[in-house]
């Protein structure tokens, strides 16, 4: 397993039922205000800029909701829990609590598929050797190092000198 992989952005994939959801969530910002209005409507400029933003505040709550539902599945925490949390605490510091208190991402054993957190040496579920370590003092090294970093100890087997 390749530890020295460069960082990569990861894509956000909302299914389809949710992006309905923040559809139906903006289209009932917009009826419902404009029922509410209905017997002294706001001034025109206050429709044009207000309502749609009104609107998108809505679509964009639903959608935050349903990424830390997912988000919170794919990291072994508790979605339920944290999807309340960001719904009922206010201001968005339901979701600033959620991406401060994140756990790491799961990743596969690629032997048994279990399920193994971030910087794990071995596997928990068959022991399989994740990532190098140096033979000396049992820490995690870099595949091309020559030397170990921590106690000094050399990685590559040298060649016999021929006569």
């Amino acid at each position: 397993m390749n530890t020295n992989r460069p960082a990569t952005v990861e894509r956000i994939r909302f299914p389809w039922w949710l992006i309905a959801l923040a559809v139906v969530g903006f289209l009932g910002v917009q009826v419902l205000v404009y029922f509410a209005t209905l017997r002294d409507p706001p001034p025109l400029a206050v429709r044009i800029l207000l309502l749609p933003f009104a609107g998108l505040v809505v679509a964009f709550y639903i959608l935050v909701a349903g990424y830390v539902n997912r988000d919170a599945k794919r990291r072994g925490m508790n979605s339920l829990v944290w999807t309340l949390l960001v719904i009922f605490i206010p201001n968005a510091i339901g979701f600033i609590i959620y991406f401060l208190t994140r756990r790491p991402l799961l990743l596969r054993c690629p032997q048994c598929s279990s399920h193994i957190e971030a910087g794990f040496t071995y596997c928990p579920g068959c022991s399989y050797k994740l990532t190098p370590t140096c033979p000396e003092c049992n820490r995690s090294i870099t595949i091309t190092g020559a030397f170990c970093p921590y106690c000094g100890k050399g990685l590559r087997a040298t060649a016999p000198a021929e006569p």
